[in-house]
Order: structure tokens, then sequence, then C-alpha cells
């Protein structure tokens, strides 16, 4: 079977493209053309077709997409609970999830996660890699065995930090936070370990080889990614995106779909820059970010810091963002976390697509905008991105105001009858539409 990359430059549209289509009200041709110039992906592994998987498509011509990270640690949280994260996830609009993993039985966990999940679900193999292992002692073998069994779970997308190279370590010597990435320092590692080169780099043609047979996409990860912003735009992160930009190029060469992963922790006045630069180095592939996060001072609050940044990356030229909990850089987020992370990310994604002018984009807006001003609770709700959160709060102020509900009430519960300036706003205009009426008579 051919991978969604192969069929496009082929002139074909699968059904994958066509519901992408349907679903981002575009046309399926724009969307096979963008994914055969490789601006677009599908992540969607040969196995998960027509089963459980709703295809979503990512890259600058379609709306800006959120991805949600769970997983089961070897000290804390059972499957159980990473499902019910991701239930909460998918339910807040969270558009793919990743599966972060490192404690239990990963095969197992795997299954049981991607049987109970509808969007595209990715991986970092590296983490099942080390499994029982010292980082030092990892084979070649190893490595592709693990990619191949995940490929063959059913996995639509893995992080592969590939272009992390020995020659650019030397470049962190001055960094304050130095390697943040997992995969990023477990490759450092091994490469010091060994004083060999970065082994996903070594077995980039196998790797591809594995992930057209499946069509599982490349998510290439940004090891060196600046974990605060005293180290984002520095030597070591552009010398690793100039590596991602010439593997993107030989993984689609291959047939493979390509997504680039990028900072981080980035302050707000580069982050322009930031998306600029990977646009023009990766030729244009679909581009994800953690984040980015504009200050480091937040803990508790990263979910913010992110969204900030998230916003700015969205409208520059990301089209991918990775949520962040309130737990951030602190602990485990719990389902609670989880589903504020989700909602940020998404207040991002849609933010940046209103400033962007993407089609459609600003059209609930309006709508709500137009159901608060006839103070229409019901639509004012259900318009809402997160409806959960405001039905919940409407209600908490309709008691303390001593009513139940106000359905049909011309004042909210805010200001008050007497206060109100949506009530007021509306005695204007039905003043001013009185005397217009008069005049024409």
């Amino acid at each position: 079977m051919t991978t969604q990359l192969e069929q496009a430059k082929a002139g074909i549209i699968s059904d994958q493209v066509k519901a992408v289509a349907e679903a981002e009200n575009v046309s399926a041709e724009l969307i096979r053309d963008e994914l055969a110039a490789g601006r677009v992906v599908v992540p969607v592994n040969n196995l998960r077709i027509n089963q459980n998987l709703k295809p979503v498509g990512i890259g600058r011509v379609l709306s800006v997409k959120v991805n949600a990270n769970i997983g089961v640690s070897s000290v804390k949280s059972a499957v159980e609970q990473e499902i019910e994260k991701m239930k909460v996830a998918i339910d807040a609009g969270a558009d793919a999830m990743m599966d972060l993993s490192t404690g239990g039985n990963l095969n197992q966990i795997r299954e049981k996660l991607i049987a109970n999940c509808p969007v595209p679900f990715g991986t970092v193999p590296i983490y099942q890699v080390i499994e029982g292992r010292e980082v030092e002692d990892v084979t070649y073998d190893k490595i592709l065995e693990v990619v191949e069994k995940q490929a063959q779970q059913g996995v639509d997308f893995f992080t592969i930090h590939a272009g992390l190279l020995k020659e650019h370590l030397p470049l962190l010597e001055n960094r304050v936070a130095g390697i943040v990435s997992r995969g990023g320092a477990l490759s450092a590692k091994w490469m010091l370990t060994h004083n060999k080169q970065n082994p996903m780099y070594d077995l980039f043609d196998e790797l591809c080889d594995i992930m057209v047979k499946y069509d599982v996409c490349f998510s290439l990860g940004d090891g060196l990614r600046p974990g605060c912003i005293a180290d984002a735009t520095d030597k070591a992160q552009i010398a690793e995106l100039e590596t991602l930009g010439e593997l993107t190029i030989r993984a689609q060469e291959k047939g493979c779909q390509v997504f680039v992963e990028g900072p981080g922790h980035v302050p707000f006045n580069q982050i322009q820059y930031n998306m600029e630069l990977q646009q023009k180095i990766c030729n244009g592939a679909p581009f994800y970010v953690l984040g980015p996060l504009v200050t480091d001072i937040a803990p508790g609050y990263d979910h913010i810091t992110s969204a900030i940044g998230g916003t700015a990356a969205a409208y520059y030229g990301a089209s991918f963002l990775c949520y962040v909990t309130p737990r951030e850089h602190l602990g485990l987020p719990n389902s609670d976390d989880v589903r504020t992370g989700v909602i940020a990310a998404k207040i991002a994604a849609h933010a940046g697509d209103v400033a962007r002018g993407f089609k459609g984009a600003a059209d609930r807006d309006k709508k709500l905008s137009i159901a608060r001003a006839n103070l229409d609770w019901k639509n004012h709700i259900s318009q809402s991105l997160d409806p959960q959160t405001a039905d919940r709060m409407h209600k908490e102020s309709c008691r303390e105001a001593g009513v139940e509900e106000l359905p049909n009430a011309d004042y909210c519960t805010m200001c008050g009858k007497q206060w109100c300036s949506v009530r007021t706003n509306r005695q204007v205009r039905e003043f001013i539409k009185s005397q217009s009426e008069l005049v024409k008579d």
C-alpha cells in the first residue's frame, strides 16, 4: 500500500484526504496538492485505515491543530487513568494524542490506548528502546525492532530525534538549561559514551523504509529545543534545525510524510523569526511547536505562557501546537490539568486562525457575539470553546444572584439589572430604531 504522500504525488485523492477536505470545508484538490508538495500531512497508519481513526490534516492551508500528551510513568498513574485523560483531552478538542509512557508493559499500554483513540496517535520510540537497559547499551538492532513493533501496532506518527548530531554538542557549552528534551538528552549521552554519530541519524534510511511501509508520519524531533528563554534561537538550536531540513527532504524523497518539531521556550519577539526560519529551512513542512512559552517564571500557569506564544506561532507559521498544562515543570498532569491545557491550546490555535484570516475562523466568534448581544444564554454558551465550563460558571452566578437560571432575562448576572450594559445597549438601539422609523414616516 502506498503512503498518503505517494498517492498525492500520483494525483490520487485518497478517502482520508476527502474526509479532511469535508471537515475543513476546503477542496480535496487543494489538500492533495499541498500534501504532494510536503506542506500538508495526514497522519494515518495504513493499519488504522477503516478502523476508529478520524483523519486529521496538518498544514498552513488548514486550521491549526492541537496535540495532547498522556502516558504512564514508572512512578505514577496507570493505563486506565491515561485512557480517561485521553477521553478528556479529545472531549476538550484535542486533534491528536501522543503517548509518552515510560513505565509498565509498554506494548500492552500502547495497544489499549490506540484501541481507544479516534484521532492520530504518536509516540517517541526511544522511550521504549531504553526500557530495561542503560542508554549506553542501546543497539541499532534494538532501535529498528522497537520502531517496527510500534508501527505494527498502528502508531500514526513517531517523534524521531535524528537531527541532533555529535558535532552539535560543543555548541551547548554556554547554555543555561542545556538539553531539556528527554530524547535529545538520551541521544547525547549515547553519542558521548560511544564517541559515535547519533544512531537515529545513521539509521535514517532504514527508519524511512519501516515508516513508508506502514505510512507512519515523521515528527522530526528537536532534541536541542531551548528549555528557557535565555537559550532561545542559539547556535545549537539552529544547527539542529538545519539538519532537520536535510532530513525532511530525505524522508519525503523516500515517500514518508514529515512534520518538524520546534521550540520550546522563546521570547515573544523571537517567535516570528523562528517560524519563518523553519518554513525556509524545511521547505514549508508543517511546524509543530511546544508552546512556545514566552517566559520562564510562571510555574503553575504555563498553559497561559504557552497560549500567548502559541497564538503568535500559529499566526506566523506553525500548523500544530502541543498543549502545555498548568502542571508543566511541576509534575504529571491529572485530568483537570489535561482539560485546561487543551482548552488553552485550542484558544491559541483559534486566535491564530482568526488573525491569519483563515476562512470561516471568525464565524463562531460572530455567532457568539450575536447571542451575547441578545442575552441569548443558550447559544452564548453553546458557541463557546468550552461549553462545560461556561455553563457551570453561568449557573453558579445565577445561584449567587438568587435565581435558578436566566434563559430569558434581559440582563446579566455580572452587573445586575440596573447596571447591565448589554441591557442598556438594547434599549439604546431600540430607541434609535424607533426614531429612525419616525423619520421615515
